[in-house]
């Protein structure tokens, strides 16, 4: 069945749907039997008890319309499997992605309104973000917030009530050791969007390619792969690390620092290109990032980069006191931070 079977701003039940398309009418993420289609349902307000409190619109960034999606699985961690690892491989089996947000309540004739927003496409640069949120049992686990975007040449149905809501209080959570992200599904040609690999916000592979922001997703690659290197590093030093997920009042979404070394007491950025911009922004979040922390005293900070930059730009970190720490073919010089 084709997406013009239903058009943008439609409003149908989940039968009326699956009567369309396929799939069934409980979960947020349905993948029909067809194999040509993911349907997925967002309700703020129902998966809030869950924890889903990240879905939405959010703010237009360079690429244009942006929507939140939180995975599938409603206690203890998700795991990219069955619904969320569908929506993960659209990027590159071309499967049509199918967006509805809730309308109402559910009516007469069963099933709560959904308003058709329109075909979308999982965001090739990156594809989900990790972030930490209570469950249906209250306790803090690990869930995939997904990156919408439309397909090209479409314009989504969206309304003032499908923006993504600000947090009501600001909070700041421990986060643990990062985890090793799932593994990117073999390289093959979408039909959609002419991505042959995708990436995560971390991944151990070397490179991937794309028709579309080539350049930026192997800078986000690389940065992930820089991350990893430092931890494994720290981890054989015998250093203790973690991170936090940084909500503040009034605000959507949550700041994530790269890394916090709690033996040496260090916050780590990481930037996966050595440029004067990247170095700038990343001394903009360590100094945002700093404000909310509630660590020892005598927090030091630190850019982590894949290799040195200019001399201008490490004068320009000594300058306001942020250390440096660059990867080499030993290990990381500047590590461990001098007194």
């Amino acid at each position: 069945m084709a997406t013009e079977d239903l058009a943008p701003g439609t409003i149908a039940t989940r039968a009326e749907v699956k009567a369309l398309y396929g799939g069934g009418i409980q979960g947020g993420i349905q993948t029909p039997s067809n194999g040509e289609t993911v349907l997925i349902y967002s309700d703020p307000t129902a998966g809030a008890k869950h924890g889903y409190t990240f879905d939405g619109q959010v703010e237009d960034d360079e690429h244009g319309p942006l929507f939140l999606y939180t995975g599938e699985g409603v206690s203890g961690n998700q795991q990219m499997t069955h619904g969320n690892k569908a929506l993960l491989d659209s990027v590159t089996d071309g499967r049509q992605v199918l967006l509805f947000v809730a309308a109402g309540k559910k009516g007469a004739k069963g099933g709560i309104p959904h308003r058709f927003v329109g075909p979308a496409l999982v965001d090739p640069v990156l594809p989900y973000v990790e972030r930490h949120a209570p469950g249906g049992d209250k306790a803090m686990r690990r869930v995939f917030v997904f990156r919408l975007r439309p397909v090209p040449g479409v314009e989504w149905s969206l309304t003032d009530a499908d923006m993504a809501m600000p947090a009501t209080v600001s909070s700041v959570v421990e986060l643990p050791a990062s985890p090793k992200a799932p593994a990117p599904p073999a390289t093959q040609k979408a039909k959609q969007t002419g991505v042959k690999d995708k990436k995560t916000e971390k991944h151990s592979t070397k490179s991937t390619t794309a028709t579309i922001q080539g350049g930026e997703r192997q800078v986000i690659r690389r940065e992930g792969q820089l991350v990893t290197a430092f931890e494994k590093h720290l981890t054989t030093a015998g250093h203790v690390f973690k991170s936090f997920q940084i909500t503040v009042k009034g605000e959507v979404g949550a700041l994530v620092p790269d890394l916090y070394d709690s033996t040496d007491n260090v916050l780590y950025e990481a930037k996966g290109q050595a440029s004067r911009n990247a170095v700038r922004f990343a001394i903009g979040q360590l100094l945002d990032y700093r404000r909310h922390l509630d660590v020892p005293g005598g927090l030091r900070l630190a850019v982590l980069l894949p290799e040195a930059p200019s001399e201008d730009v490490q004068e320009l970190l000594h300058a306001e006191n942020i250390a440096l720490v660059t990867r080499t073919s030993e290990g990381f010089a500047g590590f461990p931070l001098t007194a």
